[in-house]
Order: C-alpha cells, then structure tokens, then sequence
C-alpha cells in the first residue's frame, strides 16, 4: 500500500522542544480535567510558552488534539504497513479488515474526547486529516480485494460507524460494552466486504 506522506519538514530544536512540552502539557491536562474543561492558556501555561507560540504552531485546541494523537495513530499505521497478521500484512483481506476494526475500534474508545475534539474541530474535520486518508485507503483496498463492489463507498461507511461521536454514544448513552460493540462491528466489516457476519 503506498504511503500518503510528503516530505518531512526540518524542525528547529527550540521548536521540537516546545512542541513537546505542549503535547505532554496538554496531555497530561486533558486526562487530569477532560479535553473541554482545559483552554488553550491553560496548555500554555503549563508547558511554559507563550499563547502566541501555542496558537502558531496548533491553531485551535482541535489541532492541539491531532497533534497529541500523531503518536498513537504512528503505533497503528505501523502495525498496518509491517506488523504481523492479522493486522499487517500476510492474512487474507477478511480477517486483515476485522483486526483493522478491532483496532481502531480500541483506539477510538481509549482516547475519546481527544478523537472526538480532532474530528468535530469544524465541518468534515475527521475527512481531512492524512490518518483518515491512510484508514479509509487501507479499508477500501482490503474490501475491494475481498470481491467488494464499491469498496472506497464501504469504507467511508464502516468508519463512519465508528466515529468518536458514535462510539460515545454507543458507550456512554446505551452502555454497550467495547467486547460487545467491537463484536457487532466486526459482523458488519465482514458484511460490507460480502462475507457472513
């Protein structure tokens, strides 16, 4: 599968450094306090720079978000390109589309109101960031190579089941186990791609 990356752009070592002081400031704010009770000043004033710098380097408290995420969707698409199977390469499409949804599936849940604040920054949000790109790109080539009509389509429509939005709905709202909801997801992958559920 070809990577959706461009070329990496130099960082200046003043930079680097504060751009991880944010990102661990930030982090360790949103899991004290929950992502919407922490302000953009209050990441700043933790991590030590000024409000200027945080908002030229992230923008919002959305862009904080994705950059906070940048590491945990780096473990995932890992696992995708050169992990062991099921979920990397080497199992058939079927049980590489399922591993991917019990993945994702996880990873959504663990981190959720940092996915949901990356996604709902703005309208369509979650369909402009490179990891979605790279998630529904892997989607469509395994449902596509599993016999799937329309696989671009279908994969579009399996990750859209699992939104932050959604899986805090399922969650939180009808209490719905992950075990439960992650089994129920697996069923429809498999139906979308042609196969028994």
């Amino acid at each position: 599968m070809p990577l959706l990356t461009g070329g990496v752009p130099r960082e200046r070592a003043d930079a680097a450094r504060n751009r991880l002081k944010v990102v661990a400031a930030a982090a360790e704010l949103f899991g004290a306090r929950g992502v919407a009770a922490v302000s953009m000043d209050d990441v700043a004033a933790a991590a030590g720079v000024g409000k200027g710098t945080l908002y030229r380097r992230f923008g919002d408290k959305s862009g904080l978000a994705a950059a906070l995420l940048d590491e945990r969707e780096s473990a995932l698409q890992e696992a995708l390109l050169s992990g062991p199977p099921p979920l990397g390469p080497g199992a058939a499409p079927l049980d590489r589309l399922a591993a991917f949804t019990i993945a994702y599936l996880a990873y959504v849940d663990a981190h959720l109101d940092v996915v949901a604040m990356s996604q709902t920054a703005s309208a369509g949000a979650r369909l402009r960031t490179g990891s979605h790109r790279l998630w529904r790109q892997h989607c469509a080539i395994l449902l596509a190579a599993a016999g799937a009509p329309d696989a671009d389509l279908r994969a579009d429509a399996l990750l859209a089941a699992m939104t932050a939005e959604q899986v805090r709905h399922w969650r939180h709202d009808e209490g719905r186990s992950l075990a439960e909801l992650t089994a129920s997801m697996v069923a429809i992958a498999r139906v979308l791609a042609g196969g028994a559920g």
